[in-house]
């Protein structure tokens, strides 16, 4: 089979895959008492066994080669007509055929197989080197039957090697994305902080009012820059089997929870934050993190929700236990939306003509996952509200 052409070797491998191969051709055995039945390969060129069942020593292997002049499965494929021959001596049209006189059989049976798509492939085919008595139109039903079954084989293995050839392609292209993802956060990182110690250090300086407000522009950019960078980061170490990173230790969550309110509030001055907070006890989480997750819902309420209205967040802590909500005005999120609101890469899908990556959702319910919390989502007419809840 070395002198065989790639596509006639796959060929060869995925009829021999195919189960029930041997047992067909066990079967036409059986059933037509003849001592010879194969799976051909044929082409405009070449006549290959794929599989073979040979109870007469016909000296064929899986592999083997007829030269294509000689079998009349040349002629099948030619005229794409089924052959079936009882007795070839006493044929009147292939009692003189060189075939039977080359090869030395009297009975033949031989039916054409096609592609799903209608191509020729080959032959299902017996030969006995002695007379049959076989009733054409059930033989004919038979190995039409059976030529039927291995055509659906061939095709359903075709199907299963191409999609197994695209998601390997998806899966390359999946990881070289997410690794040239973290790659760009990490290099951006050091630009960034370039600019937000920059326009620290511009702050200290004794600048008039207008150049004030723009270093205050550039540190409060910058933050935001920051946050959108570790949501990247968090998004392509969790593609990357790495998921959310937690250091948990008790913490009192007030102070964290204020400066992320007070960050977010320097680069929307025009909005009122409401902030009710009953966190005398500690919780035991991630503070970083937690703050994270409250960054990106504040962040989405502040972008998404009415400007005129205020935004209220709730925090509580009890007994270990925590509760984080945040809630704005404006419309409801339509239904659709909202089964997708926690998916990587969303925003375009609910809305297009909003700005970002639509990743703020989906690494705030990592974060709780991660912690073994619940974040949900209540939209109505009025008013939107995400709740993190963190059992003890």
């Amino acid at each position: 089979m070395n002198n065989l052409r790639p596509d006639l070797l796959a060929d060869i491998n995925a009829v021999q895959n195919i189960p029930a191969i041997p047992n067909i051709l066990e079967v036409i055995c059986k059933s037509t008492g003849m001592g010879f039945a194969a799976v051909a390969r044929v082409t405009s060129e070449q006549w290959i066994a794929c599989s073979v069942n040979d109870k007469i020593n016909f000296g064929l292997q899986p592999g083997g080669q007829l030269v294509l002049e000689t079998t009349i499965c040349n002629e099948i494929r030619q005229n794409d007509k089924a052959i079936i021959i009882n007795h070839v001596s006493q044929d009147a049209e292939f009692c003189n055929h060189h075939t039977p006189k080359m090869y030395g059989f009297e009975s033949y049976v031989s039916i054409p197989i096609y592609r799903k798509d209608g191509a020729f492939f080959g032959t299902l085919c017996a030969i006995d080197p002695k007379p049959a008595q076989l009733d054409k139109t059930q033989v004919f039903e038979m190995f039409s039957l059976y030529a039927d079954l291995i055509s659906f084989y061939l095709s359903a293995a075709q199907q299963v090697d191409t999609s197994q050839k695209e998601l390997a392609e998806e899966r390359k292209i999946a990881e070289l994305r997410d690794q040239f993802i973290a790659i760009l956060g990490h290099d951006l990182r050091n630009p960034l902080g370039a600019i937000t110690s920059s326009a620290q250090l511009m702050l200290k300086m004794p600048l008039d009012d207008r150049l004030t407000k723009l270093a205050r522009i550039v540190k409060n950019s910058s933050y935001r820059i920051n946050g959108l960078i570790e949501n990247v980061l968090d998004f392509a170490r969790g593609r990357l089997g790495e998921g959310i990173t937690l250091e948990m230790q008790m913490e009192y969550l007030e102070d964290p929870l204020n400066q992320v309110i007070t960050e977010l509030q320097t680069s929307w001055p025009e909005c009122q934050i409401n902030f009710e907070a009953h966190l005398k006890t500690p919780v035991n989480c991630d503070a970083r993190r937690i703050s994270q997750l409250f960054s990106n819902l504040l962040g989405n309420a502040l972008t998404h929700g009415d400007k005129t209205a205020p935004i209220d967040v709730l925090a509580d802590s009890r007994e270990g236990s925590f509760m984080l909500s945040v809630t704005n005005r404006g419309s409801k999120i339509p239904d659709a939306a909202l089964k997708q609101l926690f998916q990587p890469f969303s925003r375009g899908k609910v809305k297009k003509d909003q700005q970002g990556l639509g990743l703020g959702l989906y690494i705030a319910s990592q974060i709780a996952i991660a912690h073994g919390g619940i974040l949900s989502v209540d939209s109505t007419d009025e008013q939107t509200s995400f709740s993190f809840k963190l059992p003890a």
